[in-house]
């Protein structure tokens, strides 16, 4: 591997020279420069990110920290922050925490051991053990999606209160009665959320969201169809109901086709994210979709002002979704589904 003095020797600058063209710390001829630049080319020579670091005491390199990077939604949030890093020069060190707070700690202070320059971070269900790590760090932090009690710091996010309320609403705007809620797992904050504006809207409308109608389980397309199949064996059986996510949904979709229910005609069904599968399924997906993508920019261009040493208060927001009404409600037949739910 060609190194800096080599550069220097074949084109006859020396090394601080070939320093300045790399940085763009000193101004340099255009002759020099493109010499310098013709010579890196040639000998295919990159610089160490490792004495750059030293020398600027900056990393070039955010950390990106989520719960369960297997969730389709995240794919769009590091791409949003992955686009705002390469637009200014940033990498990305994406940490993994398989919602597992000792794991997810630990690949905190990993990161935090190579000197990155900010963090994004996701605290998902394990938030709460994460602010004792973080809130003696001098580093800048901007939260996504959830808060964590006791740290200060930055924070955008999604408003799941109303996705939740506008799903709902939606179902009951079209008659709709007997309403039911997929609400995934009991200690996902986002879920928990999305049920609390599902509740509101019910209880503007006069409606019991009944225990039976309220279903926890894993937030995919096997809880979504296993909470279906519950459902659908009540004695009196919902009309409609609303997944708090697109991948409830999905497996919710499947259970009733397979149970051999008209859609939506015998039970309507609305999502709270709008994946790529959600309007290419048959019926399509009525679902809210999540501005995802601009949240992950967003959350990297706040945290590079922050790097860069910009004050102001600290950012709080929550960013709304879009009802987008598919093929996958309308209002609810008068006979219902009793014999195809025995």
């Amino acid at each position: 591997m060609a190194t800096m003095k080599q550069v220097a020797e074949r084109a006859g600058v020396s090394t601080s020279t070939v320093s300045h063209v790399i940085n763009n710390t000193r101004s340099v001829s255009d002759d020099v420069r493109k010499r310098v630049q013709a010579v890196i080319e040639e000998m295919r020579y990159i610089p160490s990110a490792v004495a750059r670091s030293l020398k600027n005491d900056k990393t070039y390199t955010i950390g990106v920290s989520v719960p369960d990077n297997t969730h389709p939604s995240f794919a769009e949030l590091l791409r949003g922050i992955e686009d705002a890093a390469f637009a200014v020069g940033y990498n990305i060190m994406l940490c993994n925490g398989h919602d597992d707070p000792q794991r997810q700690a630990s690949h905190l202070r990993g990161l935090i051991e190579k000197r990155i320059d900010g963090l994004v971070l996701v605290g998902g269900s394990t938030r709460d053990q994460l602010a004792p790590l973080l809130a003696s760090q001098h580093l800048p932090i901007v939260l996504a999606d959830h808060e964590i009690p006791g740290l200060d710091a930055d924070f955008i996010g999604l408003d799941h209160e109303a996705t939740g309320y506008a799903a709902t609403r939606h179902l009951i705007e079209l008659g709709h009665r007997r309403i039911a809620c997929l609400a995934g797992p009991e200690g996902q904050p986002a879920g928990q959320e999305r049920l609390a504006g599902c509740r509101r809207a019910l209880r503007e409308a006069g409606i019991e969201l009944g225990d039976a109608y309220l279903v926890h389980g894993e937030a995919d397309c096997q809880g979504g169809h296993d909470a279906v199949r519950l459902l659908l064996a009540l004695p009196v059986p919902p009309s409609a109901l609303f997944a708090c996510n697109a991948m409830l949904a999905l497996g919710a979709l499947c259970a009733a086709q397979e149970a051999g229910l008209e859609l939506p005609g015998q039970l309507s069904v609305t999502g709270g994210d709008d994946l790529g599968a959600a309007a290419f399924v048959m019926p399509r997906l009525t679902t809210v979709a999540q501005p995802v993508y601009d949240m992950g920019r967003r959350l990297a261009e706040l945290l590079f002002q922050r790097i860069r040493g910009e004050g102001g208060a600290r950012r709080h927001e929550r960013l709304q979704g879009r009802l987008l009404v598919r093929q996958s409600t309308a209002h609810p037949q008068a006979r219902r589904v009793l014999a195809a739910a025995s």
